[in-house]
Order: structure tokens, then sequence, then C-alpha cells
């Protein structure tokens, strides 16, 4: 039970590491943060998953410079470390973005106003920071590593998601733009995926996170409803015929498609039913 998984949670994550390593190398300067020295994959590993379980996620990039960096395609285990660790430093910025947004929009705070977003400009740019180094990991070694359909679409959808977490924090042209390159990764990825069965549970996921960011970003709700449903039909068909852990995932994520198609139909209902009354009060108005 060492290992147990604990890889959905967000947990808080040290900011000086991200600090220091920015100012000293300008990136995820990965190398002189510690005097253990990993020496091959297999510690490298060992001592990800020590730090997963520490709930220490910086540390986990650090001990998985060697996986990164490793010649031919990841094995599932490492692919899945590497996920966690960026996961969840960039989910503890965007968890901490969103705070400062709600303080921010508060009235009761209008005076410290000017200080609350100088510290979100900072939060946003430490996210900015993770989601730039997790995109140029995958661009620089494990996309192009990668062989089997699964872990190209893996990949792509991780791209994506990546410039999504960037555009939650940006605005014009700069959020036209990061918005732009998720779509084009989501698409790649949405492609690819079709070599994969309905029910794979990658290509289920890639297509929950692709209809978040139709309905979140790109302000298109109908169409995200309309491909979390499509995605849901085709997968319940041949749920019978996964495997335990398979279905287990699969069923889980369906779940999260299923929870947002009901509150995302429910708020088009309601957008829907406003734009009827203001309509007949619009009507009446110049009827009159």
């Amino acid at each position: 039970f060492f290992f147990s998984s604990r890889r959905r949670h967000t947990r808080s994550a040290s900011v000086s590491w991200a600090r220091r390593c920015v100012q000293e190398t300008g990136t995820w300067g990965l190398s002189n943060y510690m005097d253990i020295t990993v020496s091959s994959v297999e510690e490298s590993v060992f001592l990800a998953k020590v730090a997963e379980q520490a709930e220490r996620y910086e540390d986990m990039l650090i001990f998985l410079k060697p996986v990164l960096q490793k010649k031919g395609e990841l094995a599932m285990d490492e692919r899945n470390l590497v996920s966690v660790a960026y996961k969840n430093l960039s989910g503890n910025k965007r968890t901490a973005w969103r705070a400062l947004t709600a303080i921010e929009e508060n009235p009761k705070y209008t005076k410290y106003h000017e200080k609350t977003k100088t510290y979100k400009k900072k939060i946003e740019e430490e996210l900015k920071v993770i989601c730039k180094d997790a995109i140029k990991a995958i661009d620089d070694n494990l996309l192009k590593n990668a062989t089997s359909a699964e872990s190209k679409v893996f990949y792509l959808k991780m791209k994506a998601d990546y410039y999504r977490y960037t555009g939650e924090v940006c605005t014009g042209t700069e959020l036209t733009e990061v918005s732009d390159k998720a779509l084009e990764n989501y698409e790649a990825a949405k492609k690819q995926a079709e070599t994969l069965p309905a029910t794979d549970p990658v290509r289920i996921g890639l297509i929950l996170n692709f209809s978040v960011f139709q309905y979140e970003i790109r302000k298109n709700p109908k169409e995200a409803c309309a491909m979390a449903k499509a995605a849901f039909d085709e997968a319940i068909s041949g749920l019978q015929d996964l495997d335990e852990d398979k279905y287990k995932d699969s069923t889980a994520i369906m779940q999260l498609l299923k929870d947002n198609l009901t509150l995302w139909t429910s708020e088009l209902e309601e957008g829907e039913e406003a734009e009827k009354k203001q309509f007949l009060i619009n009507f009446t108005q110049i009827s009159n």
C-alpha cells in the first residue's frame, strides 16, 4: 500500500522552489535544488513515488528529470507520474488564482484591490511558468518518443490542457493565441483517438477536457454539450467488455461527463428561458 494512489487531489506546493529555479536558470532549473543524485530511471521512478506520497510535487519533477530525458516511449507508470507532478503543481496555482479572483471581486475588499491585483499577477506568472515547462517537456521529448496511439492522445491532450490552464488567466490577444493552440492540440488528439475504442479511458478523458475547454474558454456551451453527450453515448454500450481496472477508470470519467452535462444543460435551458422572456418584453415595448 506504500504507493497507493493520491493522484487526483490538488494539494499545496511550495512556491520557493519555483521562484528560485526561475531566478537562477530562467526555467525549472532542476539540477541545483538538492544533493540527492539520481543515477537511473529506476531510482527516478522510486523517488518520484516517495515524493508523491509526501505531497512534494516540485520534488517529483526534480526526481523525474532522467525519465523526462530518456530515449524511447515512457512506460505508463512513468507517464502518469509526470502527469501527476505537473497537474498538482499547476492545480495549486489555479486554485489560488480563483480564490484571489473571488476576493478581488468582493466589494468588501475594494480598498485592497491594488495589492490583491499585484498578488494575483504573481500567481498568474507562476502558473504560466509551470504550463510553459510542461508544454516544452512534451514537445522536446515525450510526444516525439510516443509510438502507441494511446500515448500520442495522452500527450496531445496534456499539451492542450496546459494551453487551456494558461488561457484561464489570460485576456485579449494572449487568450486568443493560447486558446487557438489548445484547440489545435485537442483536435489533433481527438483525431488520433478515433483509433482507440470508445470506452478507452484516455479517449473519454480527452473528450471530458475538450468539452470543458469548449464551455469555459471558447464559450461554446452547445458544442460542449454535444461533444460530451456523444462520447457518453458511444462508451456506454461497450462498458461490459472492459477489464476491471479500465471499467473503473472509464465509468469514473463518464460520471464526470454526466455531471457536466446535467449542469450545462440546466444552464442552457435557463439561458434560453431568459432570452424568451426578454424577447417578449422587447416585443411588448415595440408594440406599445
